[in-house]
């Protein structure tokens, strides 16, 4: 995926212009010599940074962008509350190192309410034809379970039952785009097989991108310094950036898949076809957040409420009532829909969402919107994109994507074979790389391996 020099600077004031962030803007003097140099600010990147500098190594994460966190960005100056743009959910609470994290630096976590209310036009689906909903996507889900039992990778959308009936594309939504980024027809079955239930969603107050940014204070981190060239092989070992070389004994790097397979940043030696190949079979799916101001609670829901609709067409979304109990609303747009959409800017996504709850609520809703705003992770040119999405026959290529090369390793949601596509599976895999790093400069006695986290045997996304 390449941008134009006038796609990429466009993008990036825009970018910029948008992130009044949940984070303080930084950036650590540049060394010109440490143990290990982290590529991301992510997630990815600072789990492995905090592993690294706990290992008593030196270390120093550069950023391309001007804050911490990655897709994990919270917006603290558009609206009245924290508007997470990107990732605004944890998963296994009784298990994930970030909820405990989080606890330990003073910020509220919660579970995320369970369940969503359906629409079918102007009214709420009654209890039969919900329940008919919920086995359809159980039937759905069997399916694409069934699909790939004892046989090769399929598109999801190849192995679904004809007969779904009339929540056939409500099924899609919630198991594709919804979950995903993308539609089912260039989903990989065995990458939804494989990954562990993600029913048990936990929230932070302050927000997603707030909460990796406090976990970032404390590590040197240089902002708005991206890696021009990656030199990873023999003894010339080291990260090229506009504010000068940094030699190391290994690299890490957490830039997305999408980032990776396009050129942005150059390797030498070139990266191996067999990593490009995995990138591009990872690539990122289209997935944006239009948030709405509505005050006095036009929509008659309950804060945190989410609802989807009874959709024939795809066009549709996922609307996120009075997040926080505030007046903040947003309505989620994903796959080749949601692409089409962003792609077509700002102003065409918030009327969408309007015209989207007008049909839903009625004609009021408009008059009720106050201030508006839309994320466009496509056009965000340190990312290009949303989550990792294997497309049919691409599973394997997460394994290929984690293994090293030479001084160099890998780190990101994508860079995981079951918890691909969130912050848990980005955290991991960072300090899954660290240890990888850190033993590969002969310091792993002072870190203990990142152990793999537990996943159960049911899968629902979001």
């Amino acid at each position: 995926m390449r941008m134009t020099r006038r796609e990429f600077l466009s993008a990036s004031a825009a970018f910029a212009a948008g992130a009044g962030i949940g984070t303080r803007l930084r950036a650590a003097p540049l060394p010109r010599e440490v143990d290990v140099v982290v590529i991301g600010a992510g997630a990815a990147g600072i789990a492995a940074a905090r592993r690294i500098a706990a290992a008593n190594r030196k270390v120093i994460v550069i950023e391309a962008s001007g804050q911490i966190g990655g897709r994990c960005l919270t917006d603290t100056r558009t609206f009245e509350a924290a508007f997470d743009r990107g990732a605004r959910g944890l998963y296994s609470p009784d298990t994930n190192p970030i909820v405990k994290l989080a606890r330990s630096a003073g910020l509220q976590v919660y579970p995320a309410p369970l369940g969503q209310k359906i629409r079918i036009g102007r009214r709420n689906a009654r209890a039969a034809e919900t329940e008919q909903f919920l086995a359809t996507l159980v039937r759905a889900k069997r399916a694409i379970d069934d699909g790939v039992r004892g046989k090769t990778d399929v598109a999801c959308a190849s192995v679904l039952p004809s007969d779904l009936g009339v929540w056939a594309g409500t099924a899609e939504f919630v198991l594709g785009a919804s979950a995903t980024g993308k539609d089912l027809k260039n989903l990989s079955a065995m990458d939804q097989v494989r990954a562990p239930e993600r029913n048990t969603a936990i929230a932070c107050k302050q927000g997603l991108g707030a909460l990796v940014a406090v976990l970032g204070e404390a590590l040197p981190v240089s902002l708005s310094t991206p890696a021009s060239r990656v030199s990873w092989a023999g003894r010339d070992i080291g990260v090229e950036t506009p504010a000068g070389r940094i030699n190391a004994r290994a690299i890490i790097v957490t830039v997305s898949s999408n980032v990776l397979a396009s050129g942005n940043i150059r390797f030498t030696p070139d990266l191996p076809k067999r990593q490009l190949d995995a990138a591009a079979k990872l690539s990122l799916g289209s997935y944006d957040r239009i948030a709405l101001w509505l005050p006095n609670n036009p929509l008659g829901l309950g804060p945190n409420e989410t609802m989807i609709e009874q959709s024939t067409d795809g066009k549709t979304a996922l609307l996120l009532a009075n997040a926080n109990g505030s007046s903040l609303c947003t309505i989620d747009v994903g796959g080749s829909f949601g692409r089409d959409l962003s792609a077509q800017g700002e102003g065409a996504m918030i009327a969408f969402a309007t015209e989207w709850l007008k049909k839903l609520f009625g004609s009021d809703v408009a008059a009720a919107v106050k201030t508006s705003g839309a994320t466009r992770w496509n056009a965000a040119p340190y990312v290009l994109g949303a989550m990792s999405a294997a497309e049919p026959g691409g599973q394997p290529s997460r394994k290929i994507l984690m293994e090293p090369l030479g001084a160099m390793f890998f780190a990101g949601e994508a860079a995981h074979e079951t918890l691909w596509g969130t912050v848990d599976g980005a955290w991991e895999s960072g300090e899954r790389a660290a240890d990888a790093a850190l033993r590969k400069i002969s310091a792993i006695r002072d870190v203990e391996p990142a152990a793999p986290r537990k996943k159960s045997h049911s899968r629902k996304r979001r």
